[in-house]
């Protein structure tokens, strides 16, 4: 069904389109399209529903995206420790298999409900509604959803998140904006990982890195960060998560809400054309 993966039918979805389930039948001839159309659509009202709990419980939810060992895991353990006794965190973790991410956030006294995708490559609005029932939204200022480390999927699909957040870790190489526009226009911040790595892969150039992201069109703030060396090479992400914490408090004292960069490339990356049906 998908150009890029065949990821689209997920745990999460998979109830509508096996059996009796709500698309599981479709017109003959357009089933690769209809089914996927379909579940796009219901996934995109789940993300709508997500997005209400969050709002009602004035919570800024965050979705997490990068290549795999980026070092999102890292610094979500990082910022637990910073901002310790000051915003209340919770996480829901996305991985093919293992609770290993997982258990390393409990281990910092923050819950964190892990989500195994088995052949999924992405998180869905599906799956991250299941895993709210076992968070209490009412005690969480700010919720991580750490997406399975991929620089394709995750961007195509809408979890009810405020924001997107991407990590380009130093040792992947600066030119990923360039190879990976679709994941790299949904961001709604662009966060420089292991920056501390700079003197050493010094092949790494952030200015020609940060030049292929606007070469997108994308005028997202674009910071360094390293978990390793000095407290202020947080601040700048710090900083960004109290502001955003901020902003969402205004919006829902104003009855608003706020919506990912979620791309329609994105969308079309997991569609055949007509006449491959």
């Amino acid at each position: 069904m998908c150009e890029t993966c065949g990821c689209n039918i997920t745990p999460g979805n998979e109830h509508l389109v096996r059996g009796d389930g709500k698309h599981s039948k479709t017109a003959d001839g357009r089933a690769a399209v209809e089914v996927l159309t379909s579940l796009l659509d219901e996934n995109d009202h789940q993300a709508l529903h997500n997005r209400e709990h969050f709002d009602r419980h004035n919570l800024l939810a965050l979705n997490l995206m990068s290549s795999p060992g980026a070092g999102k895991t890292s610094l979500l353990e990082a910022t637990i420790e910073a901002l310790q006794g000051e915003l209340r965190i919770a996480v829901i973790e996305g991985d093919l298999e293992t609770e290993n991410d997982a258990e390393r956030i409990r281990a910092k006294g923050v819950p964190a409900i892990q989500i195994a995708t088995g052949s999924a490559c992405h998180l869905d609005a599906h799956m991250v509604h299941d895993a709210l029932h076992q968070l209490d939204l009412a005690d969480i200022d700010i919720l991580f959803i750490e997406n399975v480390g991929n620089l394709v999927c995750p961007a195509s699909f809408d979890l009810g998140q405020h924001r997107n957040v991407t990590l380009l870790s130093v040792p992947e190489g600066d030119d990923k904006p360039a190879k990976y526009p679709v994941m790299f226009r949904a961001a709604d911040l662009v966060l420089l990982s292991k920056a501390d790595l700079l003197p050493v892969l010094d092949d790494f150039d952030p200015a020609r890195a940060e030049s292929y992201l606007r070469h997108l069109a994308s005028s997202v703030p674009f910071e360094r960060v390293a978990i390793r060396g000095e407290q202020k090479a947080l601040s700048p992400w710090l900083d960004w998560l109290r502001a955003e914490v901020a902003a969402q408090g205004r919006r829902r004292a104003a009855g608003k809400t706020a919506r990912p960069s979620v791309q329609p490339d994105g969308a079309r990356l997991h569609t055949h054309q007509h006449a491959s049906t």
